[in-house]
């Protein structure tokens, strides 16, 4: 099977393509630094070309209402693309509980990016995960002043990259799901008990203040970005961060 990953020079995409070479298929890299572009739409109809399986690792340049115009248009560029070339498969990344915050821009234009997907010419599956443990120093950063940082109790359940490309990789591999996959990181945390273990780590003395007012998930409520009856992956944030 050949493999055109969308995207696959990223943190995912990279892992993802790996994955799959080491397998055995062949999984082919494709980004702006390969000349694709996927709202342009350069490059496309080449990129996919005698692919079985399309992996869309793509993302918005912004977390803003900009977002939902990226995700349209690059989807509907892929999907042509892909429909022109007969690709059996087509597969995306998004986020547990998506559909669950629209409050947020960002998650609805996942969200809208999904449902392109499910509605579109070509049989696809959809991977959801929950918050990449990767991304902890930039939510510190947001709410960071001075020796404190300030960050809610929002519930979180965060995943280890490479167990998510894992996880793309294993979809990507078999048949069209023509539905969600959910994977989550093994134990759910409050993100400011995150942010306490991630500095004390790090050896940086800064406090960590308890605020359900800061930050962008001080909007969401409740277990949202959580998902108990999700795939668990293995690894731990203490295993991760060591």
């Amino acid at each position: 099977m050949k493999f055109a990953v969308i995207g696959g020079t990223g943190l995912i995409g990279s892992q993802v393509v790996r994955n799959l070479n080491a397998a055995g298929r062949e999984a082919v890299p494709h980004s702006q630094s390969t000349g694709v572009d996927v709202i342009s739409g350069q490059g496309l109809d080449e990129a996919v070309a005698g692919a079985d399986v399309v992996v869309n690792l793509t993302n918005s340049p912004t977390f803003d209402d900009a977002s939902p115009a990226f995700f349209r248009t690059s989807m509907d560029n892929l999907l042509a693309a892909a429909q022109k070339g007969g690709v059996g498969h087509f597969v995306i990344l998004s986020i547990v509980g998506a559909d669950q915050v629209p409050q947020l821009d960002y998650y609805r234009a996942k969200v809208l990016q999904e449902d392109l997907l499910a509605t579109g010419p070509v049989p696809y599956s959809i991977v959801r995960a929950t918050q990449f443990m990767e991304f902890m120093d930039a939510v510190l950063s947001w709410t960071a002043d001075g020796d404190t940082v300030r960050l809610p109790a929002t519930p979180i359940q965060p995943i280890a990259a490479k167990d998510v490309a894992a996880a793309v990789a294993q979809v990507a591999a078999g048949a069209p799901l023509h539905g969600i996959h959910n994977i989550a990181g093994p134990e759910i945390l409050p993100l400011d008990e995150l942010g306490r273990i991630t500095l004390s780590h790090k050896g940086d003395n800064r406090t960590v203040v308890t605020d359900p007012t800061a930050g962008m998930f001080a909007v969401i409520e409740g277990d949202v970005l959580t998902d108990r009856n999700a795939h668990l992956a293995p690894t731990r944030y203490t295993d991760w961060l060591s």
